[in-house]
Formats: C-alpha cells, structure tokens, sequence
C-alpha cells in the first residue's frame, strides 16, 4: 500500500558537515516526486535519508522527522532494515548481483525477508518482472545470469528486485543516466505504470525527465561550495516549470545557472 512521507526539520550530517539543512516537506502516495537542482546539494543525500541509507556512509547522521504514514522512521527501537524494506530504493546504475540468475536477483530479498514455497516464489518472480515491464523478454532466460542482460534491462530487473518484497515507497536515484534514449523511455513509462501502486521519488538532472514523469518537482539548491544543500520550492511540476516562485528556480530551470 502506497504511503505518505512527511518530512520536517531534516538536517543530514557527514561527520561534522552539515549537507543539507532544514528540509521540509510531504510526498503525497501514488505520485511521483522529482528532485532537482545542481550537482552537489544534497538531492541524493536527502533521497537516502527516506531510507535511512544515508546512516551507512560513516559519519552520516540525521536530526529531524521523517513520518511513513504514523510511523518515525528515526523514532526510538525503528530498525534500519525493516525501513528499507518499505522504502526499496534503484540505484543510478543498474547493479543486479553478478553472480545470480535472473530469477533469483527478484527473489534475493524474498530469500532474505521470510520463507516461501517455490510455487509462491515463482508467482511473486512472474509478477515483478511482468510489473517492470521484462518478463517477456526475460521468461526463456529466467536461470542465466542477469549481468548478461542489456543495461536497460539490467535496471528494469533491479526495479523488479525492489518491488517483489512490496514496499510502500520507491526511491529512484538518477535510474536513467547510465541508460540509452530507447531504455530511458521505457523506464519513464514504467515509472508511469508503477505510481499507481506506489509512492515514487526520483532525482533527476534531466529537466525534461523531470516534466514529464512528475507530479510534483522540488528544487534543491545551496548558496556556495561548502555550504548546505535546502529546498528552495516545491510545487506542481506544472507550475514549477511554468511559473515558479522563487526567481532562483527560475533560473536553474532556464539554464541561467547551474
């Protein structure tokens, strides 16, 4: 079941560092939220605190609330793990495990997370990569490699990786920036299919991308080298692209800077 994020007073740490400060905001279930903004201000940073990623890096550490729903995901005795279980995440290159088959990259995290028959294994298998658009390209060469895949391909498989435990949230990280104009189409509208059962959000420094598989857009910028990354709007995307509120939005959007 898609879930609602609401985000206040997010600041996120490396070490002493402060990367981004004073984040607020909700994304709304069943749409998709696009982050963008120039390269090192903290979109990337911020998308992995929704799944407590960030922590993984050393020294990362956040201060602030992020609510699933009812739930504080940083709130006392929450364990990391189960939160990335509701908010799976797709990295900017495909990275499905080099030495698995294909059905077993969709199956890893079931493996992991719980015990299932083979029957129910192959039925959850089917309905992930038919959900990411691949099982029919796939179904004859479910037992070969998956490393053996195209690149698009190779991400459309991590989606189904992610999806196959069912999370509420999936995080995209620049999913298409490694990937061809043909692949990047078919991830777009993939992600298109997806919102209606999930609560997605993407960075992407493809501004045209952003347009057009958003919902709403937020723009992310920090005042210098060195400085923290803040939210500086969001919006409709519509209305972001059309008719911002803040002239430095406005800027970044017609080229002007970054």
């Amino acid at each position: 079941m898609a879930k609602r994020i609401d985000v206040s007073g997010l600041n996120a740490y490396y070490g002493s560092f402060l990367a981004i400060e004073d984040i607020s905001m909700t994304v709304e279930p069943r749409s998709v939220t696009a982050f963008i903004g120039p390269s090192g201000c903290g979109k990337s940073t911020f998308l992995r605190t929704l799944n407590r990623m960030h922590e993984v890096t050393p020294g990362g550490r956040v201060e602030g609330k992020v609510m699933l729903d009812d739930e504080n995901l940083y709130g006392a005795g929450i364990d990391p793990v189960s939160v990335r279980r509701e908010v799976g995440m797709v990295f900017q290159r495909p990275n499905p495990f080099p030495t698995m088959s294909v059905y077993d990259n969709v199956a890893a995290g079931l493996k992991l997370n719980g015990k299932y028959k083979k029957s129910q294994l192959d039925d959850i298998v089917e309905k992930s990569l038919k959900g990411a658009n691949l099982w029919n390209e796939v179904k004859d060469r479910l037992n070969k490699p998956g490393s053996g895949l195209s690149g698009g391909q190779q991400q459309r498989l991590c989606i189904a990786r992610a999806i196959a435990v069912e999370p509420n949230v999936l995080l995209m990280d620049e999913p298409c920036s490694a990937l061809d104009p043909i692949s990047t189409l078919a991830i777009e509208d993939l992600i298109g299919e997806l919102k209606e059962r999930f609560t997605i959000v993407i960075v992407t420094h493809n501004m045209q991308q952003a347009a057009r598989v958003s919902d709403r857009t937020a723009f992310f910028n920090l005042a210098a080298v060195g400085q923290p990354g803040k939210l500086i709007e969001i919006d409709d995307t519509e209305r972001i692209f059309s008719n911002p509120s803040v002239q430095a939005t406005e800027d970044y959007i017609s080229g002007r800077f970054g």
